[in-house]
């Protein structure tokens, strides 16, 4: 795989997304290639605060003011590590970016999508991801695997169920040149092989 390329992994809930971030990592770290892992909102201090207050805030956080606290959280983590590793030649892996603030704060939310456009380009400096996978699986089936793993609910994770159904319409309607649909409906390790055929399929240079 060619250095200094930028995946993010985008889905519901219970989609799977951090275990397919950790599956390809550790593909990628045993052929040498040692990539950089982050995950919104967090990867630096700032960023983490933020997200102590967006998952866990005991008090409600109006969608405006919760779309612009994922702006804050998502500059800093471009300015201090995405950015300076993809200069390095590095490869970065995320566990959401900027498709999620379309699918939740846009779609689910309501916002004013040219609004939140705009905040999303002044938070990254024009940066997307070289390649999207959205992890497709029914929010039904993402709740029951956070039941069965025992995580209880973020501030997120606790609204309604309709809201929760948006979204996941609003991913499985994603499309573009750098987005790829892989069912999540099925083992780790098969979604794992879908991924890594999706890369294959886009870059000529993949590490075996």
């Amino acid at each position: 795989m060619a250095a200094g390329r930028f995946v993010a992994f985008e889905g519901v809930e219970g989609a799977g997304k951090s275990t397919q971030v950790r599956l390809l990592a550790e593909r990628l770290a045993a052929a040498g290639q040692a990539p950089v892992v982050v995950r919104e909102p967090g990867g630096t201090p700032l960023a983490e605060e933020v997200r102590a207050l967006l998952l866990h805030a005991a008090h409600d956080i109006a969608p405006t003011a919760e779309a612009l606290l994922f702006q804050v959280a998502r500059a800093d983590l471009v300015a201090r590590v995405i950015r300076p590793a993809l200069a390095a030649g590095r490869v970065v892996i995320a566990d959401r970016f900027a498709l999620s603030t379309l699918c939740y704060q846009v779609a689910g939310r309501g916002l004013d999508a040219a609004r939140v456009e705009a905040a999303v380009e002044l938070a990254t400096g024009g940066l997307v991801p070289d390649i999207y996978i959205v992890l497709d699986v029914a929010p039904a089936v993402g709740r029951e695997r956070q039941q069965t793993q025992g995580k209880g609910p973020d501030r997120i994770e606790r609204a309604d169920r309709a809201f929760h159904d948006t979204v996941a319409r609003a991913f499985r309607a994603a499309a573009g040149p750098n987005i790829v649909h892989v069912s999540a409906d099925q083992a780790p390790e098969a979604v794992h092989a879908d991924v890594w055929r999706a890369l294959e399929g886009r870059w000529q240079r993949v590490p075996a």
